[in-house]
């Protein structure tokens, strides 16, 4: 029978080590023995600390980049935005924290299938799992990791790991790679698709996803609507990062995600903590980026508060 410890141990979350990767990004590693073999690609936990009123942290959505089940292991990619994500670097060796999840739907992982995975910076850690997963279920995966600039790329061989193929793109220099079949392009991401499908290979899938900011996922959107590199029977999936606040599915509906059918105009709403990865083509961008602005002001004074 197990104890009353076992059992806490199994349900608690601990910090087990906080790596800065980049000026603005961490990786926090938890110990959380039973969401760790629980998770499943693609799907994502509520992250917060025990709130003390100098560091009262707000809800975090937080994928997972990898676990290790054996280990009780969860490693998240955190970003800093100000405010709440800054607080993730003071994590201390030990420290016990909240975490909810996994939750969400895990994305649909094909099998023996051509596919395209399109990160932008922080969304290549959401496609660590991701690619890993397509791989083992034997896909190809052609992958490619967009960057603003050349300090953002972290964990590139952990990103190997999820791609048959990857081509570095990133707006401020051409990146150097380390295996030979992989390409660099000096650009943004839709470029980058744009040229290599173009001079260096036809495209021959019709499964796509995107994960990254909205504005790079609407504009991956508005190419696949636009050029005639894509067949018609396109699945072009974009994991929404919505504004989200229980995460617990239909309650406190702060992740709602308008959608407009482009054949019929007709509206519908979804709830992004139930599911994530949505039709690019139903997706309402502008809506979706009015949302992620509503915390804005929030955020700055949280910011200020913790310079004070």
């Amino acid at each position: 029978m197990p104890t009353l410890a076992d059992i806490t141990n199994q349900l608690s979350a601990r910090v087990h080590e906080v790596l800065r990767l980049t000026p603005t990004i961490v990786e926090v590693i938890l110990h959380a023995p039973q969401a760790a073999r629980n998770f499943r690609a693609g799907q994502f936990f509520k992250l917060q600390n025990f709130a003390a009123p100098s560091n009262c942290m707000e809800p975090l959505a937080m994928t997972g980049a990898w676990v290790k089940p054996e280990q009780g292991l969860i490693s998240l990619i955190v970003l800093e935005m100000g405010g709440s994500s800054n607080l993730c670097a003071n994590f201390q060796k030990g420290e016990e924290v909240v975490l909810m999840g996994p939750t969400g739907t895990p994305t649909h992982i094909p099998a023996n299938e051509n596919v395209v995975l399109c990160g932008g910076g922080l969304g290549n850690a959401v496609l660590f799992s991701i690619g890993k997963a397509m791989r083992e279920n034997g896909c190809h995966v052609t992958y490619f990791a967009g960057y603003k600039q050349a300090q953002d790329r972290y964990k590139i061989e952990e990103l190997e790991k999820a791609a048959d193929i990857i081509i570095w793109c990133c707006d401020e220099v051409e990146l150097s790679k380390t295996r030979p079949q992989d390409f660099s392009f000096h650009g943004n991401i839709v470029e980058a698709i744009k040229n290599y499908f173009t001079t260096h290979e036809p495209l021959t899938t019709n499964h796509l996803i995107a994960i990254g900011s909205d504005r790079m996922m609407a504009a991956i959107a508005k190419f696949i609507k636009s050029s005639e590199l894509f067949p018609a029977n396109m699945r072009a999936i974009g994991s929404i990062n919505s504004p989200m606040q229980c995460m617990m599915k239909e309650i406190c509906a702060q992740c709602l995600q308008r959608h407009v059918d482009p054949e019929t105009g007709l509206e519908s709403y979804v709830y992004s903590c139930i599911n994530q990865d949505q039709n690019l083509d139903f997706v309402d961008f502008e809506h979706l980026s009015a949302r992620l602005q509503q915390n804005s002001l929030q955020e700055k004074l949280t910011a200020a508060m913790l310079k004070a």
